[in-house]
């Protein structure tokens, strides 16, 4: 199988109707999820409201045929597309590749085959990667800030921090570790260049407001050990 945790689902398009029943039986039996189009247009209705981990389709159908709807595909979606074709001619098999499909299985196969093909392409896909759950809670020597709360705290007594300084510290503790260009920190803040002297007034600004929350977090504020200034770059805040 795929190593989801949650077993493949798979989209079968042909307009055999014979096909995809024998077909969906198959798979189905081997641990798939499947649901099956009649056709180009139903594929795509299917498409715009559920998310398959591959497309099975035939490229002779009425209407519109499997190399059109692999074009569609591939302008929206990284979907692996497995093609069945009856015309086992190069040029078509190249034309239905360029097209964006993954690999092509020409008709007549064995089902065993077929299952062989979507196991080997479902193992090369990349599994998408979870986003990394950020710490509720970040320690900065004797302080903790709770992101959830935009709190700050020594022991348990509440730093008071200016709406400012607090704007900039939560951004600060979305992203620890990562260095905060100036530019990103006045485009964070919202401030309105012409009333505020333009960028370099701006950043001058950030600057003086860094030297502020500075003193309320760090043991020396010359000598920072959390929020630090990554020369050329901009800052960046290291909790412990």
């Amino acid at each position: 199988m795929t190593g989801h945790d949650a077993p493949a689902h798979l989209l079968l398009v042909d307009d055999d109707a014979r096909i995809r029943s024998l077909l969906q039986k198959y798979l189905l039996r081997n641990g798939y999820m499947v649901t099956s189009a009649r056709d180009a247009a139903h594929a795509r209705r299917l498409l715009a409201g559920l998310s398959f981990d591959l497309i099975v389709l035939d490229i002779m159908m009425p209407g519109e045929d499997g190399i059109s709807l692999t074009r569609h595909i591939r302008t929206c979606l990284t979907t692996p597309v497995l093609l069945l074709t009856a015309r086992n001619e190069p040029a078509d098999r190249i034309e239905g590749l360029e097209a964006g499909a993954d690999d092509y299985l020409a008709k007549p196969f064995e089902p065993r085959e077929l299952l062989l093909r979507i196991n080997a392409i479902l193992r090369r896909t990349p599994q998408p990667t979870p986003e990394p759950v950020l710490p509720q809670v970040l320690n900065l020597g004797p302080l903790r800030y709770d992101l959830e709360r935009g709190e700050l705290k020594r022991g348990n007594q509440p730093v008071r921090l200016t709406q400012t300084e607090a704007t900039i510290m939560r951004f600060f503790c979305q992203n620890p570790g990562e260095v905060i260009t100036r530019e990103a920190l006045v485009a964070h803040l919202g401030r309105d260049r012409a009333a505020h002297g333009g960028m370099v007034g701006q950043e001058r600004a950030v600057d003086v407001q860094i030297t502020r929350l500075r003193r309320k977090i760090e043991h020396d504020p010359k000598t920072p050990r959390h929020l630090q200034t990554v020369r050329g770059a901009g800052y960046i805040l290291m909790p412990d």
